[in-house]
């Protein structure tokens, strides 16, 4: 497979995925895994079998992309094909993610958390500061009422 990836040396604000071209991505069709740098080209190669619903050919592609960047970033791979990097794909994760959030339910574990987390933004004060800050954006959001003009009434005489 013949990789597609072309290093992106733009460097500033890219605040959007969307401001980065198909070819920066392991996964150009998904636009999956950007290689901009080496410290995502190593977590690419970390989360390689994270990645779902793509084709063998993608990931034949998404490997070659990984090859290419690892090479130009100078970050050793010992591993020869994508079949090798991770486990194949968790095709259950999004279930057993739900298995494991009915049981920290289940078990109060997610209810004491999120009472310590409440706990924790009254006593440093952040819980009030969100909520000046959405009351000033819910005002922002409301356009002012504009007053009507009363034309003063005339005398008739």
């Amino acid at each position: 497979m013949r990789a597609t990836w072309k290093p992106h040396e733009k460097h500033g604000k890219l605040t959007m995925q969307s401001d980065l071209p198909d070819s920066v991505f392991a996964f150009p069709k998904q636009r999956k895994e950007p290689l901009t740098d080496e410290k995502h080209t190593r977590n690419a190669v970390a989360r390689f079998d994270q990645i779902t619903d793509v084709s063998e050919a993608d990931r034949a592609l998404a490997f070659a992309n990984i090859k290419k960047a690892a090479r130009h970033y100078g970050i050793d791979l010992s591993e020869s094909s994508w079949s090798e990097l991770g486990v194949n794909p968790q095709p259950h994760r999004a279930e057993s993610a739900k298995r494991g959030a009915a049981t920290r339910k289940r078990t109060g574990v997610a209810k004491k958390a999120a009472q310590r987390g409440a706990a924790t933004r009254k006593r440093t004060g952040v819980a009030k500061t969100a909520a000046r800050k959405a009351a000033a954006t819910r005002r922002k959001k409301t356009t002012p009422r504009k007053k009507s003009r009363r034309l003063p009434a005339s005398s008739s005489s």
